[in-house]
C-alpha cells in the first residue's frame, strides 16, 4: 500500500525466481491468456510466448478456434503498448493481428504459425462453458434496438457471454442469454443498465437439462417454455457440483440446513480447526 519494499521483493524475484524456459528457435507456441477490445485496432491478444518467436506480418494460426490472422504488431505492456521487433520464447507481450470480435478467438486458445505449426497445443485448454441461462427483456419495448446494441456491445469484451433472440407473450422480445454463473448475470444486468441506460426484466435463472424421449431421442433444455409433454420423457439429468463451503462452528447447522433444502445428497465435515469447519456437499446447481 505505502510502496515500502518493493524494491527489494522485485531484486528477490530476479536472485530467486529461475528464468522462463523455451527454445525460441522452436515452432510457435503462444498462449493467449487475456485480450481487450479497442475500436481503432480490433482485439489486443495478451500472450505468453512458450516457445518459438513472434514477428509483425506472421501468419498465425489459432490451433483450437481454427482461425488464421496477420500479425500487425508485437511488443510489451509497460504502462503503455511498447512495440517491438519480436516477442520470444519466455517473454509475455501484446499482439495485435486484426481479430475483429473476442468472439473470432478463445482465451486459453494456443497460437502457432501458419506455416510452421507446433505439433500439439499447449496442455490445459477448456473453452468457457454457460451453465446459467436467463431471459432478458427491455422494460421498455422500445428499448429492444438499444438492447441488442447493448449486448453486442458486451459480447465485443466478453466471449463468454452467449446471446439469442426469445420472445414472450407478456414482456414482448427480448434475449436468451448464457452466463458463467449468476455472478456474471449479475455482472451482465449491472452493466447494461448502467452504462446503457436501459432497464431489463430478467426471468428466473435455470440450468442446462438432459431429456432422453422415448423414441429414443436426447434433447438439451435450458428454458422451462420449452419442457416437452412429460408423458414424451423418458428419463431426465441435471447438473450436480460438488460444494465446499467454510463456516464457523456455530454456523454449522444452518448451513447444513441450507444444503439439505437444495436437495443436497451427502454432506461430510472436516475441523479445519476448532472453531472453523469445511462442509462438502454435493447438489444440483439448479
Amino acid at each position: 500500500k505505502n510502496g515500502i519494499g518493493i524494491e527489494d521483493v522485485l531484486q528477490g524475484i530476479v536472485e530467486k525466481l529461475p528464468p522462463p524456459e523455451g527454445d525460441p528457435t522452436a515452432p510457435l507456441k503462444a498462449l493467449v491468456f487475456d485480450a481487450i477490445y479497442d475500436k481503432f485496432r480490433g482485439v489486443i491478444l495478451q500472450c505468453r510466448i512458450m516457445e518459438g518467436t513472434l514477428k509483425p506480418r506472421d501468419t498465425i494460426h489459432f490451433m483450437h478456434a481454427g482461425r488464421d490472422f496477420t500479425v500487425d504488431e508485437v511488443g510489451y505492456n509497460q504502462m503503455k503498448l511498447n512495440p517491438k521487433p519480436q516477442l520470444s520464447a519466455g517473454e509475455v507481450g501484446y499482439v495485435v493481428a486484426g481479430v475483429k470480435s473476442v468472439q473470432d478467438i478463445e482465451i486459453g486458445d494456443t497460437i502457432t504459425l501458419l506455416n510452421r505449426q507446433a505439433a500439439e497445443p499447449i496442455p490445459g485448454y477448456q473453452p468457457a462453458r454457460q451453465v446459467v441461462f436467463s431471459s432478458i427483456y427491455p422494460m421498455d419495448t422500445g428499448d429492444y434496438q438499444e438492447l441488442t446494441k447493448a449486448l453486442e456491445k458486451l459480447a465485443i469484451n466478453d466471449a463468454a457471454l452467449t446471446f439469442e433472440k426469445d420472445s414472450s407473450a407478456a414482456l414482448g422480445f427480448g434475449f436468451r442469454c448464457g452466463f458463467l454463473g449468476l455472478l456474471h448475470l449479475d455482472v451482465i444486468q449491472e452493466r447494461i443498465q448502467r452504462e446503457f441506460d436501459i432497464g431489463l426484466v430478467i426471468s428466473a435463472p435455470s440450468v442446462k437439462y438432459h431429456l432422453s424421449l422415448r423414441d429414443g431421442s436426447t434433447i438439451e433444455v435450458d428454458n422451462p417454455s420449452y419442457w416437452p409433454d412429460p408423458t414424451m420423457i423418458e428419463s431426465a439429468s441435471e447438473p450436480y457440483i460438488k460444494a465446499s463451503i467454510l463456516t464457523p462452528e456455530s454456523y454449522v447447522g444452518p448451513v447444513m440446513e441450507l444444503c439439505r433444502e437444495h436437495r443436497s445428497e451427502s454432506q461430510t465435515m472436516n475441523y479445519l480447526s476448532a472453531s472453523r469447519i469445511e462442509v462438502t456437499s454435493v447438489m444440483p446447481l439448479g
